[in-house]
């Protein structure tokens, strides 16, 4: 059974020290995929983007620095978890937004109310879709091979 959480909240897209403006941003969460969450931002004149990325993630980058690769998330002040910054990346090109934490927080606390963090993996549907993708890469190898 196929269940979402979604929200939208407002973010500042920093463009530069001086210039930023707020975009509506979705958030989603479904059991289909239980380890991540997709963010949907709407840029002006742009088509949506959407990024995927763990949802543990999210969840640890709104209390400290955390991220490799494409995707770094970090609350602003360490000691007033107020606001979090998250920096998505591709080559040399990134983007930088700023969202209040309290309604990621919401968002998180719904996702767990779903699927509990650590409970991922129990979740049928999600191994199925496993297997086949495993079973179609080694059928693929083995045809090449």
């Amino acid at each position: 059974m196929r269940e979402s959480v979604q929200a939208e909240v407002m973010m500042s897209f920093l463009v530069s020290e001086e210039l930023s403006f707020r975009i509506p941003v979705e958030l989603c969460y479904e059991t289909c995929d239980p380890y991540a969450v997709r963010l949907t931002f709407h840029l002006p004149g742009d088509a949506p983007v959407t990024w995927a990325f763990g949802r543990e993630l999210l969840i640890d980058g709104v209390g400290r620095p955390c991220g490799e690769g494409d995707v770094h998330i970090a609350p602003v002040n360490a000691e007033v978890l107020g606001e979090v910054l998250i920096r998505l990346q591709v080559g040399c090109d990134q983007a930088l937004f700023r969202s209040s934490t309290p309604p990621l927080v919401a968002f998180l606390d719904r996702t767990d109310k779903l699927v509990p963090l650590g409970q991922e993996g129990a979740l049928a549907e999600f191994d199925a879709h496993l297997d086949e993708a495993l079973d179609r890469i080694l059928a693929e190898e083995q045809s090449a091979g």
